[in-house]
């Protein structure tokens, strides 16, 4: 996935558990720990509202875009069309 959640790093920098921030945010610890995880495949606003509040941090503090394109293969007509 293109987008990589760095709330483990924002966890360990505050010195706070997944479970603090669970109870403070009001979320289960198994949502949150599939966000941490980087299986989430949607977060609501008001989540990441409610993490950011809680952890003071900006989104972009939580959520980093990491390009799949240097890593992924291309097709091959695109090979053919940037030759040209």
């Amino acid at each position: 996935m293109a987008i990589a959640v760095k709330l483990d790093d924002l966890l360990h920098d505050r010195r706070m558990t997944l479970t603090e921030l669970a109870d403070r945010i009001d979320i289960t610890l198994a949502n949150l720990s599939i966000l941490k995880t980087g299986k989430a495949r949607a977060i609501r606003f008001s989540t990441l509202e409610a993490i950011c509040e809680s952890l003071q941090c900006q989104p972009g503090d939580i959520l980093r875009f990491e390009s799949e394109r240097a890593t992924r293969p291309r097709p091959a007509a695109a090979k053919r069309a940037a030759s040209r």
